[in-house]
């Protein structure tokens, strides 16, 4: 089961730089790659007739929405995060 999870949902490494006391990257980048999968499942089933337009675009904009209130919250991008 785990193998059909993989190949569904792939997840890739990361690769930045990752400190014990600062590891709010990390979760952004898992965040990243979840807003990507689920943006390519809505696109699929738009394309596929199965999900409407404007559902998608609503779908797309609600998870876009999370995802910036993620990065917000995890306070990646600030000016004091870019200064290190």
């Amino acid at each position: 089961m785990h193998d059909k999870f993989d190949f569904i949902s792939p997840r890739s490494r990361y690769y930045g730089k990752i400190t014990p006391d600062n590891p709010e990257n990390m979760v952004f980048n898992a965040n990243l790659q979840e807003f990507a999968q689920r943006v390519s499942v809505i696109s699929c089933l738009e394309t596929g007739g199965k999900l409407q337009p404007e559902d998608a675009y609503k779908q797309i904009k609600t998870l876009w929405k999370q995802l910036k209130r993620s990065k917000k919250q995890l306070g990646i991008g600030t000016e004091s995060d870019e200064a290190e």
